[in-house]
């Protein structure tokens, strides 16, 4: 019975491992994948009213030309909809062939999806779109298998000391990428500035938008590729987690060997106890996993789901926000490379600010504090920070309080990265058995993309003012941004509610989290 209790040598060894050098090259290698998955999904909103100038110009029209209502949902939502299915797919597959098998796969698509974007063809606006449109939507696909891959692999390799700072830490490279998007947009619309200068749009419609403009944008998409391709050759290098190896795949020799490398340790195999191992195994489809974690899985779904509908609709329509309240100015005083330069230097500020040290604050107190204090409180503040912002929202939009909705803003950030936006994708790394891990977290991770897609389309739609007169041009008059505002306030607090569903994970192992050695403990029991 004893030795059903104990937990594998080679498991027990990555347990209690000191934080070495090997930790820190699995968050680089792990994390570059967020980078680019961050960077890709955030820097088409800087060149979306650029592609709107080139492509949707109007003759004789007083505002420059900006994309239709459907093809701006398209252009923004189509990646995230190849996240979702993406999500899904590598999810299952990181279950069924191995987390290392898969994971040099996703890396590929998405540095072969960043160049075809930046590549897109045709000479009609139509087509242009429809080839963009094409490649997004699998970039997000291999953007998408990053997610449970990447966190499964961290939280399986980690410490459980220190287990939830490495699996936020890959997580935070997200804030950089976020970060290097801005800086990027910013060097190349500065070089295209000083060279092809261009009169505002009021000056000279035609003349604003110079024919170089349409190498900018492509530019700036296709660099999101050189990150990913730089770390594919230690990806393939990496071996399979022991957790998988032993818990899934049963070759324990196979574990113990490739983990002695790794720690630089004598680990002896057992493969007796993986025997024992795979006696209790349940499916994922049987009552038996219902009643042990069908809760926690509605959990880690429903508040990421919440999550990224507050979450996305902020941050794909930032630029809207930002012009609302004057931060950049009218669009038709500027040229083309001139708005791309003011969006991306507001992104920028934002990203600075608040959202990478959130994400960072998140990493130096996870395994302090604990992920279910962290998520609770995050959803506290995003809440009492969104009524704040509705509540008064005719206060916020004068001139002498921009500054102030703007410090509001950035805190309701802050708290959704030092808070649920960090702890949505640990926790379902560490609470299910490594059977069903990837494939857990995938679902987990797929319900919050709907959440995003819901945030990003239904604000696009939802935020337009209630007055046709000054609705954007092609949409349907909305509910305006000020009730937009309570509506996510509303979708925090639920968030606050459901995360009671989640376990704590703090400081305990994955196999005690799961259960795993309690069902061999009970298989032995039923055995004497």
């Amino acid at each position: 019975m004893d030795m059903a209790r104990e937990q594998l040598h080679v498991l027990n060894a990555l347990d209690v491992a000191k934080t070495q050098w090997y930790h820190f090259t699995a968050i680089i290698i792990a994390g570059m994948g967020f980078f680019t998955d961050a960077y890709d999904l955030f820097c088409i909103s800087l060149v979306t009213k650029l592609l709107g100038r080139i492509y949707y110009h109007v003759d004789g029209s007083g505002k420059p030309g900006s994309l239709p209502p459907n093809v701006s949902a398209a252009v923004n939502g189509v990646a995230l909809c190849g996240t979702l299915a993406g999500q899904l797919f590598f999810g299952w597959l990181g279950d069924k062939l191995g987390r290392k098998r898969v994971y040099g796969l996703t890396l590929m698509l998405m540095v072969i999806c960043s160049v075809c974007s930046g590549l897109s063809f045709g000479s009609t606006p139509k087509a242009v779109m429809a080839t963009l449109c094409f490649f997004r939507f699998w970039l997000g696909f291999g953007i998408g298998g990053d997610y449970p891959l990447s966190a499964t692999i961290m939280s399986e390799y980690a410490n459980k000391k220190t287990r939830g700072a490495f699996i936020a830490a890959v997580f935070a490279m997200q804030g950089f990428g976020i970060l290097a998007g801005g800086l990027f947009a910013i060097i190349v619309s500065s070089a295209f500035k000083a060279k092809f200068d261009a009169p505002p749009y009021e000056v000279d419609a035609i003349g604003s938008t110079v024919p170089e403009a349409d190498y900018a944008w492509r530019i700036i998409l296709i660099f999101g590729a050189f990150p990913a391709a730089l770390t594919y050759y230690w990806r393939t290098k990496m071996p399979e987690t022991a957790r998988y190896t032993a818990l899934v795949a049963k070759n324990a020799k196979q574990a113990a060997s490739d983990m002695s490398k790794v720690l630089q340790v004598d680990i002896e195999a057992e493969p007796e106890k993986v025997e024992e191992e795979g006696k209790s195994a349940y499916g994922f489809f049987s009552k038996e996993f219902v009643s042990r974690h069908g809760v926690h899985l509605i959990g880690t779904a429903s508040t990421w789901f919440l999550l990224d509908i507050a979450f996305y609709s902020q941050n794909l329509f930032q630029k809207d926000i930002f012009s609302a309240i004057g931060w950049i100015p009218p669009a038709k005083t500027m040229n083309a490379i001139d708005e791309v330069y003011k969006i991306a230097r507001a992104q920028t500020l934002i990203a600075l600010c608040s959202t990478v040290p959130g994400y960072w604050f998140t990493v130096a107190l996870i395994d302090r504090m604990g992920r279910f204090a962290i998520q609770l409180t995050g959803f506290f503040f995003m809440t009492v920070f969104m009524f704040a912002l509705a509540i008064p929202y005719d206060h916020w939009t004068h001139k002498d309080n921009r500054i102030g909705f703007v410090l509001m803003y950035s805190l309701t950030f802050f708290f959704a990265n030092f808070g649920p936006n960090a702890t949505t994708f640990v926790v379902p790394a560490e609470i299910f058995p490594a059977r069903f891990r990837s494939t857990c977290h995938g679902i987990s991770a797929a319900t919050g993309k709907a959440g995003a897609i819901v945030g990003a389309f239904g604000f696009l739609y939802l935020a337009q003012s209630k007055d046709k007169a000054k609705t954007d041009a092609g949409y349907p008059p909305g509910i305006g941004v000020k009730n937009s505002l309570l509506l996510l306030g509303v979708v925090n607090f639920l968030g606050l509610l459901l995360t009671f569903l989640v376990p704590e994970s703090k400081g305990k192992s994955l196999e005690e989290l799961s259960g795993e050695t309690q069902d061999n403990n009970e298989q032995e029991n039923d055995n004497i």
